[in-house]
Parts: C-alpha cells; sequence; structure tokens
C-alpha cells in the first residue's frame, strides 16, 4: 500500500486559495495606513501568509495576503476604547507551519497614557510591551512588523 499526503494532513501554504479577489484591507475609508512585514525566527519574510485585523470595538475586519517581502497593508481608524482596555485591533495570522492562527494586538502609539493602564499591556514586562505598540513609519502612517520567532517575537495569546 503507497501512502500520499493529502492536503488535511499537511499545513499548507493554501492561503491564497482563501483570499478573495476584492481588496479586503480597508477596515476605514480614508483612515490611517498601517502596514509591516510578517517575518520568520531568522528575520526573513514569509510571503505567503495572511494577516487579519479585527475592530473589537466597531466589529469590522480586514484581511490581507502577504507579498513576496512579507509586507501587508491596511487602512485603519483607531477603535474607541472599551472595558478598560485602550484602543487596539486585534490581529490573527496565518501562515504556512502554523496548526492554528496566531493571535496578537496592535496598540496605538499615540495612547501613552490608555496604554499605561490597559491590564493586557500592564501584565507584561517593558520588552514584551514594545511588541504590540505600533511604531511611526515616517510619512504619516503606522508600522507593526509581527515576528514570529526570536528574542524579539511578537507576544501572543491563546484563543
Amino acid at each position: 500500500m503507497t501512502l500520499a499526503r493529502t492536503p488535511s494532513q499537511t499545513v499548507g501554504p493554501y492561503y491564497a486559495i482563501g483570499l478573495s479577489r476584492r481588496a479586503q484591507h480597508v477596515l476605514a475609508e480614508g483612515g490611517v495606513p498601517l502596514g509591516g512585514q510578517l517575518l520568520d525566527g531568522a528575520g526573513e519574510p514569509i510571503p505567503d501568509g495572511v494577516i487579519e485585523l479585527w475592530d473589537p470595538a466597531g466589529g469590522r475586519w480586514g484581511r490581507c495576503g502577504t507579498h513576496p517581502q512579507g509586507s501587508f497593508s491596511f487602512l485603519v481608524a483607531k477603535p474607541a476604547a472599551r472595558d478598560g482596555a485602550a484602543p487596539h485591533l486585534l490581529v490573527y495570522v496565518f501562515a504556512r507551519g502554523l496548526l492554528k492562527h496566531q493571535l496578537t494586538r496592535i496598540y496605538f502609539p499615540d495612547e501613552t497614557a490608555a496604554n499605561a493602564a490597559d491590564p493586557v499591556l500592564a501584565a507584561l514586562s517593558e520588552e514584551d510591551r514594545a511588541t504590540l505598540v505600533a511604531g511611526d513609519d515616517g510619512a504619516g502612517g503606522l508600522r507593526f512588523d509581527i515576528r514570529m520567532q526570536g528574542p524579539t517575537a511578537t507576544v501572543f495569546f491563546t484563543t
């Protein structure tokens, strides 16, 4: 008997199949550009991942496949703060080698006081908190790189 692997027994990359042919990266018309790269443990781009952003306050979501340089981009608006949490977006990462998507958050750099009071950020070390706060991209937008492993890996949460 010859055994062959089926798609249900392997881990992708099959993400391009599920991507819509229409743009899904706009969470807010006229919003602020938010971009970054999805990187592996060696700092190399992951060119075949999918990033989903969710606005927990407004119920909006968007999806973007990563490009050959591992890059992704969205147009976002800062969500309202709620339930004692600083304004943030939820991020789901789908990538080759993952049996289950990974969940993280993006906090906004101009919310210093709210970020300091946020219970999730307060429970983390300073180094770990830094992996969850977007930076200024130098062109009026935000930059948020997602590092899957390594000494500066992004903090991920259980779902």
